[in-house]
């Protein structure tokens, strides 16, 4: 696990554009579920799209 936390903090401080991207997507997700008792179910799907967006991008760090 040390590992890879490490090999994405390389990453990220690497490729500053892409950390944003990756951070704001998952913001996005973040708030997008926050508003879901108040917006109904529709959010869901966007938050959903967004927090996967989101999980990739630390993938793509942890393994690159």
């Amino acid at each position: 696990m040390a590992k890879y936390s490490k090999a994405s903090q390389r990453y990220f401080s690497k490729h500053v554009d892409f950390s944003g991207i990756v951070h704001i997507c998952v913001g996005i997700g973040i708030g997008a579920l926050i508003t879901y008792p108040i917006a109904g179910s529709h959010p869901v799907r966007f938050s959903v799209t967004f927090l996967i967006i989101g999980i990739l991008g630390y993938i793509w760090a942890a393994v690159h």
